[in-house]
């Protein structure tokens, strides 16, 4: 062969070098779904290189349950397929490997799936075709998974794990294509600390694997636990892999020294028989165990050795569900010595053997011989008591039906793309004879169903389902045997958030008190005492002292100690009360002002046809005496407890109708004024600018804006009530907030600027005639309320607590009253007390200009 025609064969094929030997069973279909499944627990793996000669792994140790998880996938498959409204046309097929509980192995596997099984593919320049699998169901390890879907991920193959809880798997950087339908550690630990927090556990040791599993684990563990002020951890070791005797040692014997009774452990099953053998040849007894999803179900360790000590365990369980069929399915299960099936059966060969205690002859070549008499095929399982038909509690087998329904269902959801309207390039769609795995991805992410048990499955935008997790709680019968039973559910939702609940009445303490332990690094102070840090230790780890004066033991604001120190007591509370004696004068002098106010306007009314009050604007005369008396009114909203709305109203009462009351002077003021004018030869057309209607217009003009100022203030940094106890250590001083500085100052400085130009207006017009000598009180009027509110601003500012808002309501009634007094006390000394000038003739010829 020519160097030509061998860069010609490259070009037009792809030869797979080696294949890797492995553990598996296949079914053809249109389109292949692969599977990792850990149907041994251990293996003897040699240096992985490619070679001329395939590796041949040894795996041993039999694992039914992970047989039973490979064969629920089959049996999805089998349903789907059965299915007519489902894939319509299409017939799945599987590839599923046995990762043999070790990472060369299960890695190997997931590379023979990404690249397929074929020696020899060839290259076309259309690149049509399917990949060897569309999506992979596993692997049930955190680190294998790590593994797999850094190398897969970049390829954008789904993986969608079954029981890997990492939470390290939430990175979409990392692991773009990966997606569970179990919960994340992130969501267990959380579910962990609800459970301490339910029962006052503040002190617990934590016990983790050495791999991703329990490492990040423990990383989020010790960050969720000081954020939510749960507890603290007395120790955190990690279990080595393998038989580490010395470790183990050292490890139980801190745990047998330490004061926590509660001992929660991120391990699995391997870890958890080493442990507890150590613990029984210890004699470690009082502990209280927290179980991670790893080994809460685990049949192993329900042992009559290792059940004095683990008798009451608390566990998180995967949700368990219930799967139509599958024990009919599984019974169907039968060895093919022929080869005649359209599926590979290595491991149903496994099975058999390991169920029946017999062997095929001869014995798969690399693979542990079993011992006992020959296998002939006939057997029939329901001879035998397997826990292999044992499908009473589906937790991981219920994760496997969701993931590969979901797998369905995405792919279902791409079929029925209509062409023109797909999501890709060109709104074009996705079909199988050009399918790419990041197109199955992308409807995988939207994939939203309800399985036949009534659980509703979706990804969330980490590639996690909805979380909820059973509480299981191991309890020991008086026949020996055990019963691992629910006790509770912790889930999350999209409304509640996350839930625990818990029925204390059913749960098994292994305890002389039949009740839970207290497991607390100090017990809390008694009254009169208060915590101190021991150095070096954690917080939750304290002395108690004596308090010092005034001091209290709990963190409750409103209590003081008790001049014994040994218990708290309320603390004494001050606001502008009106049953102290300042309260009563400044609430019976705002009434008095409010009854003068309505007393003078009874006058006005009753005599409002004599020359004194017509010659007196008297409409703005009116208007100006209720304004008086709305501020008299407002001073009571500062008298009381402050609430919200009281807090909210006081200051907008106040600088609506002062500046209804100044507004309705000023236009007195140049009323005045423009008479005045007027009453020179030529002047007349000044009063056309000062009729009724624009008086009227002019007050509320200048009150609006007053209003609009208040509006501003209240709903950009509304006025709140505030408990002050910085003033008192003993005492709580109620006060209003007044929110805005800025928006305060602005209701004061336009008052101010309103009393200020009615002041120079009156000012200019004090020398007219005495006939118009409305002017002079006027000035006099709004000298007083000038100081008034002048020396209120230091006052105010410097007078703490209640008598701010005495210094505030004095300062109302006492500009009230000089407004009030200034402008109607002469009025009505001449109305009741000297009728006889309260003639036209009188006013007109009061006050001649002296010369």
């Amino acid at each position: 062969m020519t160097k030509r025609d061998v860069s010609s064969s490259l070009s037009s094929s792809c030869k797979l070098r080696r294949q890797f030997n492995l553990n598996g069973m296949h079914k053809v279909g249109d389109v292949i779904l692969g599977g990792l499944f850990e149907v041994h627990y251990s293996s003897v793996f040699p240096e992985l290189t490619f070679t001329s000669k395939p590796h041949q792994p040894s795996c041993q140790g039999f694992d039914p349950p992970g047989f039973r998880h490979a064969m629920t996938m089959a049996f999805a498959i089998d349903e789907i397929n059965r299915n007519s409204n489902l894939l319509t046309n299409v017939t799945l097929g599987y590839s599923l490997y046995d990762n043999c509980a070790t990472l060369g192995i299960g890695f190997s596997a997931a590379l023979s799936l990404a690249s397929g099984r074929e020696e020899r593919f060839p290259l076309q320049e259309t690149c049509l075709g399917t990949p060897p699998v569309l999506g992979i169901v596993g692997d049930p390890f955190s680190t294998f998974s790590i593994a797999t879907s850094n190398v897969l991920g970049l390829f954008r193959l789904p993986i969608v794990s079954y029981f890997a809880t990492c939470s390290c798997l939430n990175d979409r950087q990392r692991f773009p294509s990966f997606f569970r339908t179990i919960p994340s550690d992130a969501f267990q630990v959380h579910a962990m600390i609800q459970i301490l927090k339910w029962f006052g556990w503040t002190w617990a040791g934590l016990l983790v694997s050495d791999d991703d599993y329990g490492l990040h684990a423990a990383r989020s563990f010790q960050s969720d636990l000081a954020q939510s002020s749960g507890g603290c951890l007395a120790y955190l070791e990690v279990l080595p892999w393998g038989n580490d005797s010395k470790e183990y040692k050292r490890i139980v014997d801190m745990m047998k020294k330490s004061t926590a009774r509660v001992v929660i452990v991120f391990a699995h099953q391997m870890h958890m028989i080493q442990l507890m053998q150590e613990v029984v040849k210890q004699n470690v007894t009082g502990l209280q165990w927290i179980a991670s999803e790893a080994w809460t179900l685990i049949d192993g360790l329900q042992t009559p050795a290792f059940m004095p000590y683990l008798g009451g365990t608390l566990g998180i369980a995967i949700r368990h569900g219930q799967i139509t069929g599958l024990r009919d399915f599984l019974l169907k299960i039968h060895p093919d010595q022929n080869h005649n099936s359209d599926y590979e059966n290595s491991m149903v060969n496994q099975f058999w053997e390991h169920t029946f205690q017999c062997r095929f002859a001869p014995p798969p070549a690399g693979w542990m011989e079993a011992r006992g008499v020959l296998c002939t095929g006939d057997e029939d399982l329901e001879d035998v008591e397997t826990e292999f038909l044992d499908v009473s509690n589906l937790r991981p087998e219920y994760n496997i039906y969701k993931a590969v329904y979901a797998l369905a269902y995405a792919l279902d959801d791409m079929m029925q793309c209509v062409p023109g309207r797909g999501p890709f390039s060109r709104r074009s769609c996705a079909t199988l004879q050009r399918l790419e795995p990041w197109q199955l991805m992308y409807y995988l992410e939207k994939v939203n169903f309800t399985t036949p048990f009534g659980d509703q499955v979706s990804f969330d935008e980490n590639g996690d389902a909805l979380p909820n997790y059973d509480i299981m709680n191991w309890k020991w019968l008086p026949n020996g045997r055990t019963k691992v039973h629910s006790v509770g559910v912790v889930k999350k939702s999209a409304f509640k958030g996350e839930e625990l609940t818990l029925d204390e009445d059913r749960i098994y303490w292994n305890f002389n008190s039949k009740k839970p332990p207290r497991s607390v690094c100090s017990e809390s102070c008694p009254p009169g005492t208060r915590m101190a840090r021991k150095k070096g230790q954690p917080v939750c780890c304290f002395d108690c002292i004596p308090c010092s004066e005034g001091k209290f033991s709990n963190q409750t604001e409103d209590f003081w100690s008790s001049p014994q120190r040994d218990q708290c007591v309320p603390k004494k509370t001050e606001f502008l009360s009106y049953h102290e004696p300042l309260g009563i004068c400044l609430t019976t002098a705002s009434l008095l002002g409010t009854f003068i106010c309505a007393f003078v306007l009874g006058i006005f009314t009753y005599h409002r046809s004599t020359p004194m009050v017509r010659a007196n604007n008297s409409e703005l005369s009116f208007l100006l005496l209720v304004s008086l008396k709305l501020c008299f009114l407002c001073s009571l909203l500062f008298i009381g407890r402050p609430r919200l709305w009281t807090c909210q109203l006081r200051h907008a009462a106040f600088g609506i109708s002062f500046v209804l009351c100044v507004s309705c002077i000023l236009v007195k003021t140049m009323v005045v004024l423009a008479v005045f004018k007027a009453s020179k030869p030529g002047g007349g057309t000044n009063l056309k600018w000062f009729g009724a209607m624009q008086q009227r217009g002019t007050v509320l003009v200048l009150t609006c804006i007053q209003a609009a100022i208040c509006t501003a203030w209240i709903v950009t940094a509304s006025p709140v009530p505030h408990k002050n106890t910085q003033y008192h250590n003993d005492k709580i001083v109620y006060e209003c907030v007044v929110g805005s500085t800025v928006g305060f100052a602005v209701l004061l400085s336009y008052i101010g600027l309103l009393a200020i130009l009615s002041f120079l207006l009156a000012f200019l017009a004090r020398n007219l005639p005495d006939n118009f000598n409305e002017a002079k009180l006027i000035t006099f009027s709004m000298l007083i309320f000038c100081a008034v509110w002048v020396a209120f601003v230091p006052a105010y500012v410097n007078s703490p607590g209640k008598y701010a808002d005495a210094v505030e309501v004095f300062a109302i009634l006492a500009s009230s009253f000089g407004l009030l007094v200034a402008l109607f006390g002469p009025k009505c000394y001449i109305i009741l007390l000297r009728p006889e000038r309260n003639t036209k003739k009188a006013i007109m010829g009061r006050g001649t200009i002296k010369g």
